[in-house]
Formats: C-alpha cells, sequence, structure tokens
C-alpha cells in the first residue's frame, strides 16, 4: 500500500513542478477545493483544509493577488466572504489535473484489465473513506482501454 501511495505522491508531486514557481502546495489545495466544490466562504474552506481562519485567509489573499481568486463580500454582512476561482485558476487546476491524467493514464496502460479492475474498486472505496467529493466527470476511467481493445 505504501509502494502505490509513494508512487501516486510522485505523480502529484511531478505535476505540481510545473507551477511551484506560482502556486505553494497549500495554495493549490484552495484552488483544488474551489475547482471541485464551487464557490464557498472563508470559513468554510478553514474548516475544509483543516486550518484556521487566519491562515486560510492569508493563503486566500495570495491568491486573490496573484489573480488566482476572486473574493466578494455580502452585501448583507460584510464579514462573510465568498471566495470564487477566476479563469485563470481554473485553467491552472485543469492544467495540473490534465498532467496528472497522462502519468496515470500510462501506467493504467501497462496494467491487465482485472488489475485495472481491482484498483477502480479499491481507489474508490479509499476515496470514499476519506471523504473525496464524487468525480468531476472528467477522471479516466480505471477500467480504460476497454478489455475489447
Amino acid at each position: 500500500m505504501l509502494r502505490a501511495s509513494r508512487a501516486l505522491v510522485g505523480i502529484a508531486a511531478e505535476s505540481l513542478g510545473e507551477i511551484d514557481d506560482l502556486v505553494t502546495v497549500p495554495q493549490f489545495r484552495v484552488l483544488v477545493l474551489l475547482h471541485t466544490r464551487g464557490p464557498m466562504n472563508l470559513a468554510s474552506v478553514a474548516a475544509e483544509l483543516g486550518v484556521n481562519p487566519s491562515n486560510a485567509s492569508r493563503t486566500c489573499d495570495r491568491l486573490i493577488n496573484a489573480r488566482l481568486l476572486d473574493r466578494r463580500e455580502s452585501q448583507v454582512d460584510r464579514r462573510n466572504i465568498t471566495l470564487t476561482l477566476k479563469p485563470s485558476g481554473r485553467r491552472l487546476v485543469e492544467k495540473v489535473t490534465e498532467h496528472r491524467r497522462a502519468a496515470i493514464e500510462r501506467v493504467l496502460r501497462s496494467m491487465k484489465a482485472e488489475e485495472r479492475t481491482t484498483v477502480a474498486a479499491a481507489l474508490e472505496a479509499f476515496a470514499l473513506a476519506a471523504g473525496e467529493p464524487t468525480s468531476d466527470g472528467r477522471t479516466i476511467s480505471l477500467l480504460w482501454p476497454p478489455e475489447s481493445a
């Protein structure tokens, strides 16, 4: 299990290597969270990431300054701030995600169909247990390529 974890971490780290001059890993986590869940308030971002609100605020401020994130105050309660991805933030997340998809696809191509089936079930159960949101509809099927191919 740890060997597989190292392989996945390696793929993730490699995909972030292209953007490490733009954002930090914690900043990228915020971008992915908003890309996956949609607009959120600052308190929700902090809670989802398991950090205190002042840390989340500083992280988000840096992303706003980098023009990757947008911040809007509620007209009803100015303490309530909604964070959304700007198009540049969305493109950044999609670029990294596509890099990861390609790397994972290369690994999957080397596996037998029955191995992919086993891996798919195990990783889906693992992601569910870890509280990961459901698929964005653009993930690589672990059953790919089809058995008939």
